[in-house]
């Protein structure tokens, strides 16, 4: 049983000053935004609550829109030892935003920290993990940010959850996801229809 959701709430987490600085009044309106694809992924706590509030807290933040979220599917932690962490929930998000890459990021990092997550460790547990895996076919090789994400094309707790929101998609520099999943070992990335996120109302 996941425990307890931590005390932190992002939703009520002011959004930092830098990124409100370059949202201007058409955000509420998402003019001319980009589509972003975000990766998340828990493995510490109650799983699903967590990932929830990270979605929630995406939604309420300005020149931010979540369009779709994947299925939830269970996966062994990558780069570790077999047995040496707890399964992670992972899934995919669609949003429409008018913030930058780098605002974006941004935001994605005050979500994680509000849920108290540490980087002490390469691959090491995590309570919120919020990844941007591609920005509208941005290429970029900034090692702040680089996209689309470096090794999203050999991860299928990625591919899969991405190709249930967007049958169509493709990974800039890598080809189609459908075709990518073909080429990766899906067996460790199990669907838990039991379970579900939901879109913010």
């Amino acid at each position: 049983m996941d425990g307890d959701r931590p005390t932190g709430d992002p939703t009520v987490q002011p959004v930092p000053e830098a990124v409100v600085a370059r949202v201007d009044a058409a955000d509420t309106t998402l003019s001319n935004p980009k589509t972003a694809v975000i990766a998340l992924g828990s493995n510490i706590g109650n799983r699903l609550e967590t990932m929830q509030g990270a979605i929630d807290a995406l939604e309420d933040t300005p020149g931010v829109r979540v369009r779709a979220v994947s299925p939830v599917y269970e996966t062994d932690p990558w780069g570790v030892q077999a047995g040496t962490q707890p399964r992670y929930f992972n899934a995919i998000l669609l949003v429409r935003t008018t913030l930058p890459p780098d605002a974006l990021l941004e935001r994605g990092h005050a979500i994680e920290e509000a849920y108290h997550r540490v980087r002490t460790e390469r691959w090491g547990p995590r309570t919120i993990d919020v990844d941007i895996v591609a920005y509208q076919g941005v290429r970029s090789d900034d090692p702040i940010l680089t996209l689309p994400h470096p090794r999203a094309h050999e991860r299928a707790f990625v591919l899969v959850p991405w190709q249930d929101v967007d049958p169509a998609a493709e990974l800039p520099g890598h080809g189609p996801v459908a075709e990518l999943i073909a080429a990766v070992d899906t067996s460790g990335v199990r669907h838990r229809s039991d379970v579900e996120l939901r879109l913010p109302e």
